[in-house]
C-alpha cells in the first residue's frame, strides 16, 4: 500500500506592507508669552511619520524665529537665529525646542496636533479635523513659565 501524506497545507496570505504615512502640511496661527516678552507669528509644518521627516518654521513679525528639520535615519537640525543656536541631535527628544511643547518624535507632535495630548497641553476649540485652537503652558529652557498658543489656519493629508 502507497504511503499517503496529506496535502500541504495552503500558504498564508501575504501581509501588505503597510501604506506609508501620508504627509501632512499644516500652518498655524502662533502666539508667545513667557519671560522674554511677547510675540505672534506663523508655525509651517510638513511632516511625514513613516519617515520621521519634519520641516517646522516658525516666523514672528518679520524673522524666522526656528527652522527645525529632518528625519528619523539622518537626525534633526534645530537652528534659532536669536538665540545663536544650531545643534543637531539623532533625535527629536535629545533637541531643546524653544517656543514649542517638547515632542519626542513626529508622531508625538502629530498625536499633539490631532488630539491634544501632550503634556501641558489644552484643546480650546476643536471641529471634526481636530483641535482648532490649543494652549500649551510649560517651562522654558532656564525654568520659567511661558504659554504659547496654536490656531489651526490649514490642514492638508496626503499633497
Amino acid at each position: 500500500m502507497p504511503l499517503q501524506v496529506p496535502p500541504a497545507p495552503p500558504a498564508p496570505p501575504a501581509l501588505a506592507a503597510p501604506a506609508p504615512a501620508t504627509p501632512i502640511r499644516a500652518q498655524y496661527g502662533w502666539g508667545y508669552s513667557g519671560a522674554d516678552g511677547e510675540g505672534t507669528g506663523t508655525l509651517s509644518l510638513l511632516m511625514e511619520p513613516g519617515s520621521g521627516r519634519l520641516v517646522a518654521e516658525l516666523h514672528g513679525l518679520g524673522e524666522r524665529l526656528l527652522l527645525l528639520e529632518g528625519d528619523r535615519a539622518a537626525g534633526y537640525r534645530l537652528q534659532v537665529p536669536r538665540q545663536k543656536l544650531d545643534q543637531k541631535a539623532g533625535s527629536l527628544a535629545a533637541l531643546p525646542l524653544p517656543f514649542l511643547p517638547q515632542v519626542a518624535s513626529v508622531e508625538a507632535l502629530l498625536r499633539l496636533l490631532r488630539t491634544g495630548e501632550g503634556a501641558g497641553v489644552s484643546v480650546q476649540k476643536k471641529d471634526a479635523q481636530g483641535p482648532l485652537k490649543l494652549h500649551w503652558r510649560g517651562k522654558d529652557l532656564r525654568g520659567r513659565d511661558e504659554q504659547v498658543w496654536l490656531d489651526r489656519k490649514r490642514w492638508e493629508e496626503g499633497k
